[in-house]
């Protein structure tokens, strides 16, 4: 007996549906109720019981305001950086690469065949004082004999573009590739110079690569930790280091999970604002 049409794609959602319900609806629940728990009175350490205390967000929040502040201006400069570096090799392996199109794409996605803990750890060895960074700025005098690059702000914004990189040249690469060639040779026709066409024709069609790419790095270099932990110091740590903090060495889980729930909010917040306002809903 063969089931009704209506009822095959609610079976083909299933399989996916209960993945998500158990791996992600449930731990949020559970995070969600950490996040109002406190301390047993007389109990162990890490011990905790449900009292609804919802001034745990606030005061998680209060404490902990210049890390949320660096996460995001972390987040935003390792973003437009990334969209600096990435949008020029985007392009020219979309328009000018030729036979060596597979061959570059490769190469963008080749840091992902290594962890991303060597990846950030190699990091540190080019700018530390055995690389060859330092010791070229230092002959070039751009930096002083005394200063360093590692366990700075400048080294983890660094670490933060390198690694997300991929996920910026990516989108770009897909939404550059599947501009018309002939939509710009319009544009030189209606004499059009080459910076004007690109302006008005190249970058506007490439918008939805843009959008793409941007979230894709900025959601998760807000909650890095990794790229703070290696190449930072303690006043650069990020709000993921704190987190990590609370849950694995202080056994703070409310607070843990109160910062979780907020830098959650915080990144919903400003990726909704960010969609309405450069959306691809209005380049269509």
């Amino acid at each position: 007996m063969s089931l009704p049409k209506v009822r095959v794609p609610y079976l083909l959602l299933f399989p996916g549906f209960a993945f998500l319900f158990t791996f992600f609806i449930l731990p949020i629940i559970n995070l969600a109720q950490t996040s109002t728990q406190t301390p047993i009175k007389g109990g162990d350490t890490g011990q905790y019981q449900q009292s609804f205390a919802f001034s745990n967000y606030i005061h998680a929040f209060t404490e902990n305001k210049e890390q949320f502040a660096r996460s995001f201006v972390f987040a935003t400069l390792s973003t437009l950086l990334a969209l600096a570096i990435a949008y020029p090799l985007a392009y020219a392996i979309a328009f000018k690469s030729g036979k060596f199109k597979n061959i570059l794409l490769v190469l963008v996605v080749a840091p992902f065949f290594t962890s991303f803990l060597l990846r950030t750890i190699a990091w540190k060895q080019i700018l530390g004082e055995e690389g060859f960074v330092v010791p070229g700025l230092r002959s070039l005098h751009i930096i002083g004999q005394q200063t360093t690059l590692t366990s700075t702000s400048f080294a983890v914004v660094a670490g933060m573009t390198y690694n997300f990189l991929p996920f910026m040249t990516l989108p770009l690469y897909a939404s550059l590739e599947r501009i018309d060639p002939r939509t710009i040779e319009a544009a030189g026709d209606l004499y059009a110079n080459g910076i004007t066409a690109f302006r008005r024709v190249t970058v506007p069609l490439s918008m939805p690569g843009v959008v793409a790419g941007t979230l894709l790095t900025f959601i998760p270099a807000a909650g890095d930790y990794v790229n703070a932990a290696i190449l930072g110091s303690p006043t650069s740590k990020m709000v993921g280091n704190v987190i990590e903090s609370r849950y694995f060495k202080i056994v703070d889980y409310p607070t843990a999970a109160a910062l979780s729930f907020t830098l959650m909010a915080a990144i919903l917040i400003l990726v909704t604002l960010y969609i309405r306002k450069a959306g691809t809903e209005e380049l269509v």
